[in-house]
């Protein structure tokens, strides 16, 4: 097991009604700026829930956040917080909504000329507007992270940061708000949670039985509930589990002292810079092509993946590989996801740009570091027409 430390400072509050304790939970005497996405929280009630426990606050609105947030949108809250010298941040809705939120929070409190820097050169955020989370989508783990990732469309980069600073002050998880949201909301969110496990597990092994345990658990949940959730869309459990599945599965449990990779997740945020394509989509696209290029250097882990996860043992271990590779794909059609180069929009001249983008870059993905620009191409081909 690597070394590693560990603290994770967020409160859970988790459950049927929950909503009605944010004004326990936001402190007293502070300027409130809800954040919000394209308004669907207005339509489902959760809105009004909010609004209803901030009632005689000192409270302000800005939606419009996209599924991708844009550092453009964010920075027009920033001038919000502060010309109004707003005290702490709301965040209702997807993980989308936190991310551009914890940027805000971020930036309005950047001492350097350029807020843009935390994303491009790593600048440090020494201090941050405090920030609550109301989630609605179960997706990205974001309530209870350090995590953000934002869009420029000026330049067509995806970048992410990371801060100690951001992690939410709570996070109100109430499996009731998912209910409203559509099918392929959804389906995204489902990959993106298996994917983000994936990325922490799919390694080489450390000695790390426990996390490798949390993962294999969790990714068993994913494969047993997602398809549920579109027969029974109003099945409460069904959707308790997956909301919890997607706080777990990027809360920094099961990657502790563990080798990481996060390449599929680098290279899916390209595609969507330069495509557009829904960010769960590009990972189950992507992921499947990577575990092929990388059998060799993943073959522990794909065999114990392949016994563990889908009970696959025995014979050749080369063809329980490529079953496993392929039952993986077949999960994610269960759940309404059937990703193809030629359905996204991802041509050789679109592969050929994300290539010269990390060799530009200069970086190296993987767990060992080994796959660059030639690599990501190699990867490109092998994604399924």
């Amino acid at each position: 097991m690597l070394n590693f430390e560990y603290c994770n400072p967020v409160n859970i509050v988790f459950g049927k009604g929950q909503i009605a304790k944010l004004s326990k939970l936001v402190p007293e005497g502070v300027k409130i700026l809800v954040t919000y996405g394209g308004g669907s929280i207005k339509k489902n009630g959760v809105y009004d829930q909010v609004m209803q426990a901030l009632e005689g606050r000192d409270v302000l609105e800005f939606g419009g956040i996209e599924p991708n947030p844009r550092y453009e949108t964010c920075m027009k809250a920033v001038e919000i917080v502060k010309r109004e010298k707003v005290g702490f941040l709301l965040a209702v809705g997807g993980g989308s909504v936190l991310d551009g939120t914890k940027f805000i929070a971020s930036a309005a409190l950047f001492e350097g000329e350029e807020p843009w820097d935390i994303l491009t050169i790593g600048a440090e955020v020494k201090d941050a507007v405090p920030i609550g989370a109301i989630m609605t989508l179960p997706a990205t783990g974001s309530e209870m992270n350090g995590h953000a990732v934002i869009s420029r469309n000026s330049t067509g980069e995806k970048l992410a940061f990371w801060s100690q600073k951001v992690f939410p002050r709570f996070a109100i998880l109430d499996p009731t708000t998912t209910m409203s949201l559509p099918e392929r909301q959804v389906a995204n969110g489902i990959v993106d949670t298996f994917v983000h496990v994936c990325e922490q597990y799919m390694t080489y092994p450390a000695d790390t039985p426990i996390q490798d345990r949390e993962a294999e658990g969790a990714l068993l949940t994913l494969i047993e509930e997602g398809p549920k959730v579109f027969i029974d869309p109003t099945n409460y459990n069904v959707r308790a589990n997956l909301m919890w599945a997607a706080t777990v599965g990027l809360n920094g449990w099961m990657g502790q002292g563990c080798p990481q990779d996060w390449a599929t997740h680098a290279i899916g945020h390209e595609i969507t810079a330069f495509t557009g394509t829904d960010h769960g989509r590009t990972l189950a696209l992507v992921m499947p092509a990577l575990w092929k290029h990388e059998r060799e250097a993943k073959r522990a882990k794909l065999l114990q993946y392949a016994q563990r996860v889908w009970g696959i043992q025995g014979g050749d271990p080369e063809k329980n590989i490529d079953l496993a590779i392929e039952k993986t794909v077949e999960f994610f059609k269960s759940v309404k996801i059937d990703a193809s180069k030629r359905a996204y929009g991802l041509t050789d001249e679109i592969c050929d740009k994300i290539v010269n983008v990390f060799n530009t870059r200069g970086v190296r993905l993987g767990e060992r570091g080994a796959i660059s620009g030639k690599e990501v191409g190699e990867i490109l081909k092998l994604c399924a027409e």
